[in-house]
């Protein structure tokens, strides 16, 4: 095939053989305006995420206390002596007295308890069980209550 005299050469397009596939709309090479408009959300999700992330940690306080629930509910292979002598020596205004086969410990003021501790025998060991009332106060605070739990229940 000779136009004009100069060569052209032959396509299997121009005998309309192959069929053109329709151009992606996304994510698309060019930058069209739906592009953009994808590009932009996708940019905002992650601060959205971190927004609503930083709202729900919020200074709230979260829900009440439960007092029937305990704060802790711990196993030890110690026995509940060692750990009562162990946690009278890391606690302040500490008072012990028996019931039966347990042990409680109330922890805090004379007027306010803090917590409450019940070390209860099992075989060679003892259960860990501690309750925080919903409007006692922190004294000591938890992280420090339970870190002297965990010290003196190994």
């Amino acid at each position: 095939m000779r136009l004009n005299g100069g060569f052209v050469a032959k396509h299997d397009v121009a005998f309309n053989r192959v069929a053109f596939r329709p151009r992606p709309k996304f994510p698309c090479t060019t930058g069209d305006a739906d592009d953009r408009i994808m590009k932009r959300l996708l940019l905002l999700v992650p601060a959205a995420a971190v927004t609503a992330l930083l709202a729900a940690c919020g200074s709230s306080s979260g829900p009440a206390r439960d007092a029937s629930q305990p704060m802790m509910y711990v196993s030890s292979q110690r026995a509940p002596a060692d750990i009562a002598d162990c946690l009278e020596s890391k606690l302040s205004r500490v008072r012990m007295s028996r019931v039966g086969d347990a042990t409680e410990i109330a922890v805090g003021s004379d007027s306010n308890n803090s917590y409450f501790v019940t070390l209860t025998p099992l075989n060679a060991g003892s259960v860990i069980k501690v309750i925080h009332p919903a409007n006692a106060p922190d004294d000591p605070p938890e992280s420090e209550m339970r870190f002297d739990i965990a010290r003196c229940a190994t």
